[in-house]
């Protein structure tokens, strides 16, 4: 069988090419010596002022006078440069291995007063130099402070056998320089200098204590710390610069011909440069960067544990550590043959002996025993290292093994080719297949297809990524359960391993499973698991924006919202309880959901609302669409509007749709809003009736907001006014009571009556502002003019829910009325709004509280839908006739009856009887006939300011038409009084001839 075409490429469809390591980070602070732009000039003009220097050294500097200067002070200039600079960069602040480049500055130091003794003698004196001499103690003080400096820069080894090792590796490079050069010339220089001990001492410190620093050299190369790796490079380039020249003048051949300004001054010149130049040659932002961020190379040091005795810090990415490999072979291998190298010197020292027929030196056999007895003992301490090493790696090897056989996760090996190589026994447990029987298999072949490409373009880029800056990734795909075809949630962490990835897999499908769930939560409604508000505006949106562009217009316009609210729901709370209305929500939304298509999204909003995405379907014709979608919303309008059979029970509500359609250039939010003021215009015009949202409705939204907002300012601005209406006894028109009738005219100019403003403020937040304004206006009235001698009850209309929302306190009343000095008995409150919802229990003790102040209570709207446990219950003084009734109560004989049969409940029960809105003189001769004992309305006159109304009260009544009360009904279903009656009562006397009119329309008369 042969495996799928992707598994062959899966690890090795890479490219291997590394991406080059990043920058440095950018430096905090300007860097002293500039960013790397700035080194490379510094580098150039130490590369210029060297080889003008070696340029003058070789052509003699054109005299000799000018070349003792330059081969005297010349030199002693450029050591004391780098004294200076190796002290100043010592004394800069954060610096790592501060000892080690002060001990340069005083090397250098030395060797500047030597070389300065050395001209003073030549170009001052103009003698020849004593042997030896005070420049000798200077020079030979050069060597001891620089080798020390050269130790604190070596990494420390960090037990007693490392140390011991350092000592011997330095003694084996030093031991071996010494036998070949006792052998090559010192033997002689030491026999040729033996008449005088201070010349031959002298002669042998010169080259002993370079060798020394030559040995130091080596082992720092082998052993340098990784702090600041530039600068140390730079600092023993330079000093093996250094020893190189002096072991060329101290050789026989350059020794007795050596003069001040020649050629080999030169590699001292740029040595002592280049030592000047070394402290600042990464630049501060590297230094920085180095010292914060260091990368140790562990390498095998005897003596020393790479396991964990101390923590590697690693590097940040662009430091400048990441230059260096984190394994260096060749450098690893050199230091390793070290002691054999050393070896071979000493060897190839004493065969030179031997070969020129010479007996062998006693010092050259001295140093050779102890360089090899060093390298016993080093090689010693090598073999017992590396058995403890060998031990502790078999120890750990048998922890790890342990830790990945036991370990729920299941650890797998992928070669190149994408095929598994190792994989852990927990295979088994998580996918049903043990380990045996994955090993060998394609990687490929166990993920699911679906996820294969994903897995293959991130496992590619991770191959192709930089190790240092990504050494591990993350991948979550589904794998094959055993043999059943069966998929797991798999999350996988990702490593190289030799060119090959190692995986480290758990089981996360209850993980996954648990995410998709809580997702679905977080989208869905909870009680009907229908899309809630946020997920179905999100899909609205995708309607809207995720069409093509070569039919978006035609399926945009087809695109239709439609809002859903059930009437009458919130009463099956109320009555049957909250768990009914769960159970009618529930089956609504199933009948929603079986209503719209496959396509299409119904949708829970919150409460008792509902919404559906009724997605378009490409119709060019759109007179026919909307036909289609709200013929669909009165079908749907129909069957939510069936009976609900919960408990056992029928349970009838109707369902107020409204039908947005998608326009261009609209958003998700904006054809909810259309949507749902049709829905609002359906409830207005009647509920259970379907609306299309048309522009109008917006503009008549927005001009009673803006109506609202300047209501609120109204009450401020003092644009309020308050007029009375009287309240006529019938039976001799005298003037009873007076109704308080607020009116507002704007500062616009516009009037605006009581059926206008009252219905914005009942749905605003200043409903009980207003009542309060009303309440002391009117109580402030009344008692002004009871002052006056004119003590008539004033009537103030309240809402039943607006009395059990405490906007009316108790306290309140009373001590207004107490304030003013209003007599008993003078403020009727006019109760209005009592539905299902008022509790008559409150409001029983409400109004009881009040008529114990003296407050008389009328009920408003009676015959309008009043209930009569209401009227049972209730403590009032006062029944006031629905408008309803007084307006057909001539020209409908059903209405007549029912009217006289209210009238003379009323009178039974011992109550006053108020008709509101009488206007017409017909209408007065009828409710008095049927036993109505006051009225009010345009019959006797309008809404009076307070001049008008003194006047009115001053007289006392208003005149009332005479005649018998005896209709003439045509049909006997409507008819008109004509016998003795008036015509025309022309508003009364009281309105100055004004025509008749509502007292809803009448506007604010003038004072």
């Amino acid at each position: 069988m042969s495996s799928p075409p992707t598994s062959t490429t899966l690890l090795d469809g890479a490219p291997r090419a590394q991406a080059p390591a990043p920058a440095g980070t950018p430096p905090a602070k300007p860097p002293a010596f500039g960013g790397p732009g700035s080194n490379t000039v510094h580098q150039l003009l130490l590369a210029l002022v060297c080889a003008g220097y070696a340029v003058g050294s070789a052509l003699g500097w054109g005299s000799d006078h000018v070349a003792l200067i330059m081969g005297d002070f010349g030199l002693s200039a450029a050591a004391g440069a780098a004294s200076v600079s190796c002290a100043l960069y010592a004394r800069t602040r954060r610096v790592r291995l501060r000892p080690a480049w002060l001990l340069f500055s005083f090397s250098s130091a030395m060797a500047a007063l030597g070389n300065a003794i050395w001209g003073w003698y030549e170009v001052v004196l103009e003698r020849p130099v004593p042997s030896p001499s005070l420049a000798d103690l200077f020079f030979l003080c050069f060597a001891p402070p620089a080798i020390v400096g050269l130790l604190v820069l070596a990494a420390r080894p960090v037990t007693k056998a490392g140390w011991i090792c350092l000592a011997l590796d330095a003694w084996l490079i030093a031991g071996s320089l010494l036998t070949l050069a006792w052998s090559l010339a010192l033997a002689q220089a030491a026999d040729l200098d033996g008449p005088s001990v201070a010349t031959a001492a002298l002669t042998l410190a010169y080259p002993l204590l370079d060798i020394a620093l030559v040995s130091m050299v080596l082992v720092l190369h082998f052993r340098r710390s990784p702090v600041n790796r530039t600068a140390v490079n730079t600092a023993v380039s330079a000093l093996a610069l250094t020893v190189m020249c002096d072991a060329l003048f101290t050789s026989p051949l350059l020794h007795n011909n050596y003069r001040s300004g020649q050629l080999l001054d030169a590699g001292w010149f740029a040595g002592s440069l280049l030592l000047a130049y070394a402290p600042w040659a990464a630049g501060r932002h590297r230094r920085a960067g180095a010292e914060r961020h260091t990368r140790v190379v562990h390498e095998h040091v005897p003596g020393q544990r790479p396991h964990g005795r101390q923590p590697a810090r690693q590097p940040a990415p662009g430091a400048e550590a990441t230059r260096y490999p984190v394994t260096r072979p060749i450098t690893g291998s050199l230091a390793a043959l070290t002691p054999y190298l050393a070896a071979a010197v000493c060897t190839l020292g004493i065969l030179y002996n031997v070969l020129n027929g010479r007996s062998v030196d006693r010092v050259v056999l001295l140093t050779g025993g102890a360089v090899v007895l060093a390298l016993v003992v080093r090689q010693g301490i090598m073999l017992l290292d590396n058995i403890t090493l060998t031990q502790e790696l078999a120890q750990k090897e048998n922890h790890f093994r342990s830790l990945v056989q036991g370990s729920s996760d299941v650890i797998m090996i992928a070669a190149p080719s994408g095929v598994l190589r190792y994989v852990s026994p927990a295979a088994a447990g998580v996918y049903g297949r043990t380990a045996e029987e994955l090993v060998g298999t394609e990687l490929a072949d166990l993920i699911h297809p679906e996820d294969l490409g994903c897995v293959v373009h991130e496992v590619r880029r991770f191959l192709a990524a930089n190790p240092q800056e990504e050494p591990t990734t993350r991948i979550e795909c589904r794998f094959r359960f055993g043999d059943g075809g069966g998929w797991l949630n798999v999350e996988s962490t990702v490593n190289r391993h030799h060119g090959g990835l190692i995986f480290n897999s758990r089981d996360v499908t209850e993980r996954v499973r648990l995410q998709a769930q809580l997702q679905h939560n977080a989208e869905h409604d909870p009680l009907t698991d229908l899309p809630n508000r946020a997920l179905f505006t999100r899909r609205v949106q995708q309607a809207l924006s995720g069409r093509r562009s070569s039919d978006r217009g035609a399926a945009l316009r087809n695109t239709a919202v439609l809002f859903i609210d059930l009437d009458g729901f919130k009463a099956v709370n109320d009555t049957i309880g909250h768990q009914a209305g769960d159970e009618l929500l529930i089956q609504a939304a199933r009948r929603l959901q079986d209503a719209v298509r496959q396509g299409d999204t119904a949708s829970r909003l919150g409460g008792d609302e509902f919404a559906a995405l009724i997605v378009g379907d490409g119709t060019r014709d759109r007179g026919a669409r909307e036909g289609h979608i709200l013929e669909l919303a009165d079908r749907l309008r129909l069957t939510l509007s069936q009976p609900y059979l919960i408990d056992g029970s029928e349970v009838r509500v109707a369902a107020s749709i409204g039908v947005a359609f998608a326009e261009a250039g609209l958003g998700a939010g904006e054809l909810l809003r259309n949507a749902d003021l049709a829905m609002y215009r359906a409830k207005a015009g009647g509920k259970g009736r379907v609306e299309l949202y048309k522009p109008q409705m917006q503009q008549d939204v927005v001009r009673k907001a803006e109506l609202a907002t300047r209501l609120r300012a109204a009450l401020h601005d003092g644009e309020f006014a308050l007029l009375h209406q009287p309240v006529v006894r019938l039976d001799d028109g005298r003037i009873s009571s007076v109704a308080a009738q607020p009116r507002w005219r704007s500062s616009q100019g516009v009037l605006f009556t009581p059926a206008e403003f009252l219905r914005v403020a009942d749905e605003g937040d200043r409903t009980a502002e207003l009542g309060r304004w009303v309440l002391e206006q009117a109580v402030e009235q009344a008692a002004d003019r009871a002052a006056s001698g004119l003590n008539v009850p004033v009537v103030v209309q309240t809402g039943a829910r607006r009395l059990l929302d405490r906007s009316l306190p108790l306290g309140s009343v009373e001590a207004l009325l107490t304030r003013h000095g209003l007599p008993s008995g003078s403020l009727v409150i006019e109760l209005s709004d009592i539905d299902a919802g008022v509790r008559l229990d409150d409001l029983e003790r409400r109004l009881a509280a009040l008529r114990r102040l003296g407050v008389r209570i009328v009920l408003d709207g009676f015959g309008g839908g009043v209930a009569i446990t209401a009227l049972r219950r209730l403590p009032v003084d006062v029944l006031k006739l629905d408008r309803g009734l007084v307006e057909g109560v001539v020209e409908s004989d059903r209405l007549h009856k029912i009217t006289s049969g209210l009238l003379r409940i009323a009178g039974e029960l011992g109550l006053q009887s108020v008709a509101e809105g009488v206007d017409l003189p017909e209408q007065v001769v009828a409710l008095r006939s049927m036993g109505c004992t006051h009225g009010q309305g345009m019959a006797f006159a309008g809404p009076l300011d307070e001049y008008r109304l003194r006047r009115a009260l001053g007289r006392g009544s208003c005149p009332l038409p005479h005649g018998p009360a005896e209709p003439a009904f045509t049909g006997g279903a409507a008819g008109v009084f004509t016998a003795g009656v008036p015509a025309v009562l022309g508003g009364g006397s009281l309105g100055g001839g004004t025509a008749l009119r509502s007292h809803n329309e009448t506007p604010v008369p003038p004072t």
